[in-house]
């Protein structure tokens, strides 16, 4: 059955939600609504149990299998009962509507109703009538985290807490070692993190006290004839063959370090 041949508008193409066991029940409700109409109920299975349970008994419960036989068959309003086995089938069923089609639909059948919707290229528009609404699962208690406390529980909380803050401090424990009170020279000899110290103060003036530098001497010449002296600045203060040059003189020694 091609797509063509359904004329029933979006509008009139809708799906109510309903739990199994009210189906009977929403129908009737439905049918009771639109009494005017001429109405096909369809089904996958067992029409007569439908037909039994329908306070209007000439309404017409056809089954799948015999709606696609009588090809002449049309309705005005068309309810499906539940969904076909096949999604085609669908099809055969809204091509016998001039007016307006109607699915019941259960919670399980809602995975069905995807398939029929990529079919028919469109979603349909679902709606709950009161009173047929699905049955909603109860909340889960939270087993994770700590439970909130009831009011006696914050007031005895509260009340420790108070306690704790207000009692007098408990006698100190002489059974352990009391903290050694160094001096503030000893201090000195000690890091942030309790290590003595190897370092002196008097090492570091050592370092960086000036010296008095013992005067270079011409010493002679090696076997190359280069002049040889005693301190290292003498290649550049004499000459080469050991007389001391005439004018400013290069002293090379050590900056001390900036303080920070």
């Amino acid at each position: 059955m091609s797509n063509k041949q359904v004329t029933i508008k979006p509008n009139n193409h809708r799906v109510y939600q309903c739990p199994s066991e009210k189906k009977l029940e929403l129908l009737n409700k439905i049918i009771a609504e639109h009494k005017g109409l001429n109405i096909l109920v369809a089904c996958s299975k067992e029409p007569q149990t439908i037909l039994d349970a329908l306070e209007n008994k000439t309404i017409q419960v056809i089954e799948d299998r015999e709606l696609i036989k009588q090809k002449e068959l049309t309705c005005e309003l068309l309810i499906s009962f539940d969904l076909p086995i096949k999604n085609i089938v669908y099809m055969a069923r809204i091509a016998k509507t001039t007016q307006k089609a109607l699915i019941l639909l259960s919670q399980s059948e809602q995975k069905e109703l995807h398939q029929v919707e990529m079919l028919l290229g469109r979603a349909l528009k679902q709606e709950v009538i009161e009173g047929f609404a699905y049955p909603q699962a109860p909340k889960k208690e939270e087993t994770y985290g700590r439970k909130p406390l009831t009011k006696e529980q914050i007031k005895e909380v509260a009340k420790q807490r108070y306690e704790a803050k207000t009692q007098e401090p408990k006698e100190q424990d002489f059974d352990k070692k009391p903290k050694r009170d160094y001096g503030d020279e000893e201090k000195k000899s000690y890091d942030k993190y309790g290590k003595k110290n190897s370092f002196k103060k008097s090492d570091s003036d050592d370092k960086w006290a000036k010296k008095k530098k013992a005067p270079n001497k011409f010493l002679g010449k090696d076997e190359n004839g280069k002049a040889i002296f005693s301190g290292k600045s003498g290649d550049r203060n004499h000459h080469y063959n050991g007389t001391p040059k005439v004018g400013k003189t290069i002293n090379i020694k050590a900056r001390k370090p900036k303080e920070d």
